[in-house]
């Protein structure tokens, strides 16, 4: 595979302080290929190199709930257009579908006043009364994700990451991937230990986090995407489950023709095309000096188009 422009494009960001270092993986041809920029913690010097842990973010929707969510799917367990409240009856409100949930098309309206402020207890509670709008166009937002994490507790009666240990990470060999806080991971901000959760819902609400708390590494989720590109259970998952006809859905993951993404806002994102065989790994700190996010999401646009039609 011709990798040039890739990687030419991630040195000028690393160059331009877009993200301190950033680790990639890219598959083709049946291979994967590894490359290191730049450093992982520059207060120490440390190079970013193989192996380290990453927070993922939002990339944990598609590693633990997504994933869960479609072998639910899959054996028939999980009816999509099924009320939450017929798994979880905790929820207030009738109208709002799994399907919805995992397109982020449910018209819920993510505000929660004080939120920093509540506990975890508190916060669970006012994810069960959340305003449900009208407007059912795409609005991606964390608490979908937080509230499909509470279905999958209740379905299988054990915390996330009981669930997540047993049912994907220990069947499929992911011994480095699991809920922080997690010693000696990449740090996200400049005076903070790594291997606390950046997100702070994910912070508050731990192992219970189905939207952001995973940390993991570039081999382990080779191993991940591997499964996505052959097994069975993700055969029919790069089509459009979304009902918004202004946006393209599979369930968790951003569709993108063939290509299905997820992106993390500390600086991640994976990819994979089942048809052609090929897949991508992102890991960074971006958030580690400065949290631009708006220029993030152009920057980090530009490399993922590139890759779609360069890898």
């Amino acid at each position: 595979m011709t990798v040039d422009g890739i990687l030419d494009k991630i040195k000028e960001q690393l160059a331009a302080g877009v993200y301190p270092g950033a680790s990639l993986a890219l598959y083709s041809d049946g291979q994967w290929q590894e490359h290191c920029f730049g450093l992982a913690d520059p207060e120490k010097g440390r190079p970013v190199q193989e192996d380290l842990v990453y927070d993922l973010a939002s990339v944990s929707k598609v590693v633990g709930v997504g994933t869960l969510a479609a072998f639910l799917t899959d054996e028939g367990r999980l009816d999509i257009d099924r009320p939450l409240r017929a798994y979880y009856p905790a929820f207030h409100d009738e109208r709002v579908t799994v399907r919805q949930l995992l397109t982020h098309t449910s018209g819920l309206d993510p505000f929660i006043p004080n939120r920093d402020q509540l506990t975890a207890a508190e916060l669970k509670a006012a994810l069960h009364h959340l305003t449900v709008l009208e407007d059912k166009s795409f609005r991606y937002t964390d608490v979908n994700f937080l509230l499909l994490g509470f279905l999958l507790e209740e379905v299988y009666g054990r915390p996330l990451d009981q669930i997540f240990r047993s049912q994907i990470f220990q069947p499929w060999g992911m011994a480095e991937t699991g809920f922080g806080p997690i010693a000696g991971a990449v740090p996200t901000v400049r005076g903070v230990k790594g291997g606390l959760v950046h997100d702070p819902k994910a912070r508050v609400l731990g192992r219970h986090a189905g939207s952001a708390g995973l940390f993991s590494t570039v081999r382990d989720l080779e191993i991940f995407l591997e499964h996505y590109l052959q097994d069975d259970f993700a055969e029919k998952l790069s089509q459009n489950f979304a009902l918004d006809p202004g946006k393209t859905r599979s369930l968790a993951w951003n569709l993108d023709g063939d290509w299905l993404d997820h992106t993390g806002y500390t600086g991640t994102f994976i990819m994979y095309n089942r048809a052609e065989q090929k897949a991508v790994i992102f890991l960074s700190n971006r958030t580690y000096e400065k949290d631009e996010r708006a220029q993030w999401i152009l920057d980090r646009n530009e490399v993922m188009e590139m890759i779609r039609r360069e890898l």
